[in-house]
């Protein structure tokens, strides 16, 4: 009989851990459709279609529906299900200033917490990597890296405030269109004069570091929410001068006032 108890929660255990596996699929498969514009803005989500193609059941679809609403992917609908929500130009501002405004909170925690030397350590070695993958010229830039070690770098950032509820708030901003740190990199990186700009942001996340390290924490805020508007500069070239390359960034198909306009 104990045995029987055994296989059974190893069955169950498998049952979890596959369930999660496809609601990460079916959250992961969605979003893309949607910032990738292949479900474009007004389109209701077929969940028999959409189940099938991404190979999962209807009930973790649901689930990541209900996840993309949370993210403002999505909206219901008063006859029910979903379809692709449009935004506006301040939803993606507003999403951006709330990034700043909460990793600012962490940024200030984590200052007046105080952080042990070996997690900014690690930080400063995030740092060292993202100066070699940025190179010496916009030639050299490995863009591909360095948008993954920006990402590293902002989540190991968050993480010193030491705030599971900051950190969880944080997660989800994050996820909006367009408000993430990483969001503008993939227009970003057909650029000349990209480089200049990452720079820049480079400087600041050193900055926001020495500010933590010198338990400085109003500055380490003012520094963090300082950066976060960096995207702020960048949603205004990908809808003004460079427009022509806005289709490179997720999302921005999904603004009201912007359409298929930097398509080509």
């Amino acid at each position: 009989m104990y045995t029987n108890i055994l296989r059974g929660r190893e069955g169950t255990g498998v049952a979890e851990a596959e369930k999660k596996i496809s609601y990460q699929r079916a959250v992961m498969g969605l979003r893309e459709r949607i910032l990738t514009g292949a479900l474009a803005v007004g389109d209701r989500v077929s969940e028999v279609a959409l189940a099938r193609d991404l190979g999962v059941s209807r009930t973790p679809l649901r689930e990541a529906m209900s996840e993309l609403v949370e993210q403002g992917l999505l909206e219901k609908m008063p006859t029910g299900g979903c379809m692709v929500r449009s935004l506006t130009r301040a939803d993606v501002e507003d999403g951006i200033e709330l990034r700043g405004t909460l990793e600012g909170l962490a940024c200030r925690l984590a200052a007046e917490r105080g952080v042990s030397g070996d997690r900014l350590a690690a930080c400063d070695a995030l740092l060292d990597r993202i100066d070699v993958a940025l190179g010496r010229s916009a030639e050299n830039t490995d863009f591909e890296l360095y948008m993954d070690l920006n990402a590293q770098f902002h989540h190991a950032l968050a993480q010193l405030g030491g705030s599971a509820v900051v950190l969880r708030e944080l997660e989800r901003v994050t996820n909006m269109p367009m408000a993430g740190p990483s969001a503008f990199l993939q227009g970003q990186a057909v650029i000349p004069q990209t480089l200049r700009s990452l720079l820049v942001a480079q400087d600041h996340h050193r900055s926001i570091v020495d500010a933590i390290r010198q338990r400085e924490g109003a500055r380490a805020e003012a520094l963090a929410r300082e950066h976060a508007r960096l995207a702020l500069r960048n949603l205004n070239f990908f809808l003004g001068e460079g427009a022509r390359h806005s289709a490179r960034i997720p999302g921005i198909a999904l603004m009201a006032d912007v359409g298929t306009r930097g398509v080509g």
